[in-house]
């Protein structure tokens, strides 16, 4: 075969080939516009039903990246690509890249479950891994917590998900516990009334549920009573409402004089003890 006969060959293998050139790049093209059509729209009406950004974000990045993937495929099989022998190939090194990887891989697993089921948003006052604080950003590897104190810490999402978690924020209301120990000659009935009034003229704490206070325990030197009561986060500092019930409690026990006893030792000494000491 001479250089004429191979010039001719390779043009019509060239001219045959460019039908499926053009297809693969229509399928691609296609794929790209329907896929940033698609996300759009997932993040439009995801955000319409969610609160959390970060999830709507996350659906419409898996729905573009899906339908990408899917037209590429479809675009290689019109170029008559290998498409089977290429995805075993890349399982196999996706396997291996993954098992070295495997702690990346588990944060992101963890971090997709977290972003799906949303425990906690950004700006939800929790208690994750044993840190307190307000969350500051969710990622698909870390949640960031800023704690009560002022720092950031910075936690891998499978902690986060595979211990509990608290979200303060999840309720609108939450309950508060003041124990106040009063002496053992108290008339009882007469303190829980007294306390609860004292609990219930405090600005902040909740009518209903109504507050109560009940008799729990025997103590070393007092009976032990606690008063429950709600307070409403959104409108009231979680922290400062307490404080100001144990004030008003104090100054209605000291009104009433309901005795608040200190902690009491009795020691006895032995006849023959007593008198060594002279």
């Amino acid at each position: 075969m001479n250089i004429s006969e191979e010039l001719q060959t390779l043009l019509a293998k060239v001219i045959a080939f460019i039908p499926q050139l053009v297809a693969a790049l229509v399928v691609f093209v296609v794929a790209i516009l329907l896929a940033n059509l698609a996300a759009k729209g997932v993040l439009r009406r995801s955000k319409d039903k969610e609160k959390n950004i970060q999830t709507a974000k996350l659906l419409a990045d898996i729905t573009r990246w899906a339908i990408l993937i899917l037209g590429i495929i479809i675009a290689l099989q019109q170029v008559n690509f290998n498409v089977t022998g290429f995805l075993t190939g890349l399982g196999i090194a996706g396997f291996t890249i993954g098992f070295a990887l495997q702690d990346i891989a588990k944060n992101f697993i963890s971090g997709l479950l977290l972003l799906i089921r949303q425990p906690f948003q950004i700006g939800d006052a929790v208690e994750l891994s044993g840190f307190q604080g307000q969350v500051t950003d969710i990622t698909l590897r870390d949640t960031v917590v800023k704690t009560w104190d002022g720092e950031i810490v910075i936690l891998p999402n499978t902690d986060v998900y595979s211990n509990p978690i608290k979200n303060f924020s999840g309720l609108k209301n939450r309950r508060r516990v003041i124990q106040v120990g009063v002496g053992y000659e108290t008339d009882l009935a007469k303190a829980q009334q007294k306390i609860l009034e004292s609990v219930m003229s405090v600005k902040g704490v909740l009518q209903d549920p109504q507050p109560m206070v009940l008799a729990t325990e025997f103590g070393a030197s007092e009976i032990v009573l606690q008063a429950y009561f709600w307070v409403d986060q959104t409108q009231n500092s979680i922290l400062q409402i307490p404080s100001e019930v144990i004030k008003s409690i104090k100054e209605a026990t000291e009104r009433e004089s309901i005795n608040i006893p200190f902690p009491i030792q009795t020691v006895q000494f032995a006849d023959q003890e007593i008198r060594k000491l002279f």
